[in-house]
């Protein structure tokens, strides 16, 4: 795939309308609705900034968790759930809607920038075009949540054609988002000009220089619980990286396809074959395969658990929940010599304080390693910002998804739909 994209500096946006697809998936309290975090808010950020300062009239647009565009759509939903539908109110429905609102977003976006945040009741509707058409430029406007319409997810033509005929320029700056084929992240760029925002350039510019020309040795230390999450991201990195470092609840398929007796740990039987492929593989290519040594286990899976240290074979009784500190070392030495390395997944429970120590150490020699260190979302980038080391890792990504799908070398829809630089 390409990742050489137009940027929002390519862009002629001075008195246009300006759509742009932002990631305001924001976390809320779920009694009060407040935000709790507001990263994803401030990300966004320089972008609007830049285009609000060259005399854009800017339209933004983001989904909000995952509402049920339709009350039949509710109902079945609610029916799979075991209720009775007969007791499903459209009422009900209506205010599930509400819970997902942007416009808490709006209030805090407004805050930040230091300028109102003009607020659409809806996301194509009358509310929205009259706002559209009547904003000037240097005004922003927020629509309501996309998914509030069902054309969003099904990258309806119609529900694009109308975000696009709103504005004149879109601009992608979303990047958790990307690898959806959706109304506003792809099926926009049919009808306007297509540019990436400055989150997306600088995820395409670090991630893609990181898989197509490392600095070398390329280290990629993957985790989380199963191998079958990861299979195309080991499959890609073999072809790429020196060594590949495999902890969390996904070792364990690893280490019984070794022959290891794996107690009660994750396993996942139907990928015992696939996991030999790959180490003979990684052999075959010379790329180092590191797996760990030893291991902290528990005869349950609770945070109170007791942890065990084992090493080899794990009992029957007994479940791996962290690496242990024999492994700690190989694989901290592994990263200590690195020119770039990539991380997704923790190397244990990292939930369960009691077993966060692989994954800490994971994240402090990633710290102190001097290699260029990219962090994939969700879990791992969790656990860097969580024990301070954010501010000693090149780039932490913002998508979860995206960025795993970008490891596996997957086309993004909504990097593809963009100009070519």
């Amino acid at each position: 795939m390409n990742y050489n994209k137009k940027t929002v500096y390519d862009a002629d946006v001075k008195g246009k309308k300006v759509l742009v697809r932002c990631d305001f998936n924001v976390p809320q309290d779920k009694k009060t609705g407040e935000i709790t975090s507001d990263k994803r808010i401030v990300a966004a950020l320089p972008t609007l900034k830049y285009l609000l300062e060259q005399g854009a009239a800017v339209i933004a647009c983001s989904h909000l968790g995952k509402p049920v565009a339709t009350f039949d759509g509710y109902v079945k939903k609610q029916v799979e759930k075991g209720r009775n539908e007969a007791d499903i109110t459209r009422e009900e429905w209506e205010k599930s809607l509400k819970k997902l609102t942007l416009a808490p977003v709006a209030r805090r976006l407004s805050e930040l920038l230091g300028q109102e945040v003009i607020f659409a009741a809806d996301t194509i509707g009358p509310d929205a075009q009259a706002k559209a058409a009547a904003l000037q430029p240097g005004q922003i406007m927020l629509l309501e949540n996309l998914r509030f319409d069902k054309g969003e997810t099904k990258n309806s033509p119609d529900f694009a054609k109308a975000l696009a005929d709103m504005a004149e320029v879109f601009v992608s700056d979303a990047f958790g988002t990307v690898h959806r084929a959706h109304a506003s992240t792809a099926g926009v760029a049919a009808f306007l000009p297509a540019y990436s925002g400055l989150l997306v350039q600088k995820e395409l510019s670090i991630m893609g220089k990181a898989l197509d020309n490392p600095v070398r040795p390329f280290v990629a230390v993957l985790g989380g619980a199963k191998v079958s999450d990861k299979i195309n991201v080991i499959n890609n990195l073999l072809e790429k990286a020196d060594t590949i470092i495999i902890g969390g609840g996904m070792a364990y398929t690893f280490k019984k396809a070794q022959g290891f007796e794996v107690g009660q740990s994750l396993l996942e039987a139907d990928r015992i074959d696939y996991a030999k492929d790959m180490i003979a593989k990684a052999e075959a290519k010379g790329v180092k395969f590191l797996l760990p040594v030893d291991n902290y286990c528990a005869a349950e899976f609770s945070a109170d658990a007791e942890p065990v240290l084992v090493e080899g074979d794990i009992p029957a009784e007994l479940m791996g929940m962290d690496i242990g500190p024999k492994t700690v070392e190989i694989f901290s030495a592994a990263v200590k010599g690195a020119g770039t390395i990539v991380w997704n997944g923790p190397m244990g429970v990292f939930e369960f304080d009691k077993f966060a120590n692989g994954t800490k150490a994971m994240a402090k020699a990633l710290a102190e390693s001097g290699a260029v260190t990219i962090v994939g979302g969700g879990d791992s980038a969790s656990a860097v910002e969580k024990l301070g080391f954010a501010d000693k890792i090149t780039h932490i990504s913002t998508g979860g998804g995206a960025s795993l799908e970008f490891l596996e070398g997957k086309e993004l829809p909504g990097v593809a739909c963009l100009l070519d630089a």
